[in-house]
């Protein structure tokens, strides 16, 4: 059970009192007769064939209050995408599954890149823009909910809490970030977050001086949490990365759109686990090495554009100031854990801290070196400016790709 304590600028919603989910179900219902709500899967192909994902549909399939499930299906051949459409065949929900790497979409692809609209890398980032897409041309979901397929701990208790501030219309939420203590196995995870993330912003203050942004991304439990649900006016004028810095990138968006009382985050699981990543010390182009870079670059591109000038002196200073508050933290988090009678390792710990303390720089680098860069997917907003009919061709394409190859 969690505190009740607000630590920032956005409102915290607690679990004080373990609800029962039949009672939280029940309002949801009630919610779905005006506001229809819909859930978003970024999905790979592999993820269909791993541990969380069919228990994941083993959940969904017995909650009430969902119109539609969207999932965006990537790495796929056609014979995996007809696997898809039976392997989700059984959701007793209005289902699609975008066959992202088909014909069809292939196609809307090539012509917004024709028109220098379409996403520029592969990826997780990619895929939840055209998933968004979909669930604005489809027409039903009201509340929007996201979160990943590769959550080992999942119950559908996650997804309900996660719905209701912004299913509720008696709240003024139009954004919710789910937020959860990374714990399992006897040890603590989370060590982008934990050992990046917030050290990252506490230097950044001490170096750059106080700011509401920065105020706000430090008031976030869990920054880099997968799971967030939106009002569907969100999803028209939000620009995403297409790169590991989605999440950074998805809040830094709402920051800039809405004021912080229409923002909220909520507890929305006791515990927690999926797919860990492999730190990748001597590869920066994978796993949390690049995760760690790319979420860099995402925060100095947003300070740069409300007014932050930032240089390679600049850079090195934060660097510093940040090695060592991330080294407190390792301290930190090694008597939370021994208190606690969990595992802590602190040569991995302080291992990691040198690697992001190195990519620090290395972002950095990039930032300066390529100012020209446009990292962002454009606006959905902005796509149909350019080419009015977009949502009915993408609509038209998914329904006819999942007629065609659905299992008869």
């Amino acid at each position: 059970m969690s505190d009740f304590y607000q630590n920032g600028i956005i409102t915290t919603l607690h679990n004080l009192s373990d609800r029962p989910l039949a009672d939280l179900e029940d309002e949801l219902m009630g919610f779905s007769r005006t506001r229809p709500m819909s859930l978003i899967l970024p999905s790979l192909f592999s993820e269909l064939e791993g541990a969380a994902l069919p228990n994941i549909v083993d959940h969904l399939c017995h909650v009430p209050y969902l119109s539609e499930i969207v999932i965006g299906l990537d790495r796929a051949t056609e014979e995996e995408y007809r696997h898809a459409l039976a392997f989700f065949s059984r959701l007793p929900q209005r289902f699609r599954v975008l066959w992202n790497d088909g014909p069809r979409l292939q196609a809307i692809d090539k012509m917004l890149q024709e028109h220098g609209l379409a996403p520029r890398e592969l990826g997780k980032g990619r895929n939840v823009w055209y998933c968004m897409g979909y669930v604005m041309c489809s027409n039903i979901g009201r509340a929007i909910a996201l979160h990943d397929c590769d959550i080992l701990t999942y119950d559908r208790a996650l997804l309900a809490r996660l719905m209701y501030p912004v299913a509720n219309p008696a709240f003024n939420y139009e954004f919710c970030k789910g937020y959860y203590a990374r714990v399992a196995d006897g040890r603590i995870n989370g060590r982008v977050s934990r050992l990046l993330v917030t050290p990252l912003i506490r230097a950044l203050k001490k170096v750059l001086g106080p700011m509401d942004y920065l105020d706000y991304l430090d008031s976030f439990r869990y920054p880099l949490a997968g799971e967030f649900a939106m009002r569907r006016g969100v999803l028209s004028d939000i620009r995403i990365p297409s790169d590991w810095g989605l999440e950074v990138g998805v809040l830094s968006e709402m920051k800039r759109n809405y004021a912080t009382n229409r923002i909220c985050q909520v507890d929305i699981a006791e515990t927690y686990d999926h797919k860990h990543q492999d730190i990748s010390m001597d590869n920066d182009t994978q796993g949390l090495s690049r995760m760690s870079i790319d979420i860099c670059k995402a925060l100095f591109r947003k300070l740069a554009t409300i007014g932050v000038v930032f240089n390679q002196e600049t850079f090195r200073t934060i660097k510093a100031s940040y090695f060592r508050i991330a080294l407190d933290f390792v301290e930190t988090y090694r008597n939370d854990a021994l208190i606690n009678g969990l595992n802590l390792d602190i040569h991995e710990e302080e291992s990691a801290v040198e690697l992001f303390a190195e990519n620090i720089i290395k972002a950095g680098n990039h930032f300066l070196d390529r100012p020209m860069e446009t990292p962002f997917i454009p606006t959905w907003n902005r796509v149909i400016s350019a080419i009015p009919d977009i949502l009915e061709q993408m609509h038209t394409a998914v329904e006819t790709d999942q007629n065609e190859f659905s299992p008869r």
